[in-house]
């Protein structure tokens, strides 16, 4: 019996083991959706947090969010009043042979029934598209509809339907759209983008021609797509050196580099020339600010995303000019910066927390370029000497004023000089 006991405790956990394998969840190469991992979650957890819809399983009955849910279902019912050819059972069961397909997005195992995730997925998806499609035509509006009656509402839903938690895959909106009849001569991604317009800081959200409908992920990787698509088609100006990061702002400006707004409508088309950095104009607004540019880096961040990491290198460029609320005011001041959140040490601790989730490859950094540039120029003696001079003698109006009369007076006295030795001079030959 005593040799049957250690066999006994292997078989169970044989058994165990079998059982955990049985169960474990592999992610898919389908897998796009993912939380944000805990330690980076928590440098800025509401910048993920939804503020009104939940959109996916990872944020789904939290009661702050239940409101919405009646706006889903009043979404579908208009949709099934409006498309009266078609029943709610049709929908259900295009959803359903997508399901496999569509949990597989999901980095985590969703701890829901088919029923329960077909529902979840459904509600999300007609409300999705009925919001863009509503924001496009107003007929389409019911005159009690509080959402396209408050800005507010309509700013927190752009927001929402962006974050890195929040979505769901993009082919469940496509085939959704496709089976709902519009009068709208648009696809799918024009529509989204319609709706989104106002998400992204500075630059329009156009997309791009090559833009395949197949290979977008969900409306957060569309908004990355059309974001940066342009940056995308600029030769990137990675170089072979060894990547030396910069100085503040604060600092370069000591060592003589001017800050100049570029009047390049590309965020990211930031240029080193002669002394002067240029630097396209950013413009931090409260609902388009530190949840939108946290949600991209963290998508860049994610473990599918496989190319180059455009906004992240921005993230590391900003962060090194900005290493205190001086030199956010140095920013401001060049007209670099226009915020309206907070002060500027608050800008600050924006890019701080920012740049703790970032990661960038150093040997195809972006702006590796310019950073060479901007060091080999403060490294130069004569650029060092002429900024420190500027700034400890010429550093105010006055004293230029200053140096200004006593170089006149020098020359006075040099002149009166010279008259004085001419004249005696004549005076002795005569």
């Amino acid at each position: 019996m005593a040799k049957r006991e250690p066999e006994e405790r292997a078989d169970n956990v044989s058994i165990s083991i079998a059982e955990k394998l049985a169960n474990f969840y592999h992610p898919s190469s389908e897998c796009c959706i993912f939380r944000m991992y805990d330690d980076l979650r928590r440098q800025n957890e509401k910048a993920y947090e939804p503020s009104i819809v939940a959109i996916g399983p990872y944020h789904r009955g939290k009661a702050k969010l239940q409101r919405m849910e009646e706006y889903k279902l009043w979404y579908l019912q208009q949709l099934l009043n409006r498309e009266k050819n078609k029943s709610v059972n049709e929908y259900i069961m295009a959803i359903k042979e997508l399901e496999e397909r569509a949990r597989n997005c999901y980095a985590e195992t969703i701890p829901l029934e088919s029923d329960e995730f077909v529902e979840m997925m459904l509600l999300d998806g007609v409300f999705i598209i009925e919001l863009f499609c509503k924001s496009i035509v107003p007929e389409l509006r019911d005159k009690n509809d509080h959402i396209f009656q408050s800005v507010p509402i309509g700013y927190a839903l752009r927001r929402d339907l962006i974050l890195l938690e929040n979505q769901l895959p993009f082919f469940i909106l496509v085939h959704l759209f496709s089976m709902i009849k519009t009068d709208l001569d648009l696809e799918i991604i024009e529509i989204a983008l319609e709706f989104l317009q106002h998400s992204a800081p500075e630059q329009k959200l156009e997309a791009p021609r090559r833009i395949s409908i197949n290979n977008i992920k969900h409306l957060l990787h569309l908004v990355h797509s059309c974001w940066c698509f342009e940056f995308s088609e600029m030769k990137r100006n990675a170089t072979e050196k060894q990547l030396e990061f910069i100085n503040s702002a604060t600092e370069l400006q000591e060592s003589g580099i001017q800050f100049k707004k570029a009047e390049e409508t590309n965020l990211f088309d930031i240029n080193f020339t002669s002394g002067i950095l240029e630097i396209p104009l950013l413009t931090i607004e409260p609902e388009v600010g530190e949840s939108f540019f946290t949600n991209i880096v963290a998508f860049e961040v994610c473990p599918s995303y496989d190319e180059p990491r455009y906004v992240c290198d921005y993230a590391v460029f900003m962060n090194c000019l900005i290493n205190s609320s001086e030199d956010v005011r140095i920013l401001r001041h060049s007209g670099i910066i226009e915020s309206w959140v907070g002060d500027d040490a608050e800008l600050y601790s924006m890019w701080h927390k920012l740049f703790n989730i970032t990661t960038t490859d150093t040997k195809n950094f972006s702006y590796s370029q310019v950073f060479n540039d901007v060091n080999n120029h403060c490294k130069r003696r004569r650029n060092r000497w002429m900024a420190n001079l500027k700034r400890n003698y010429f550093n105010s109006p006055w004293a230029w004023i200053s140096f200004l009369a006593a170089t006149v007076l020098l020359l006075l006295t040099v002149a009166q000089t010279i008259f004085s030795i001419l004249s005696f001079g004549k005076g002795s030959f005569n």
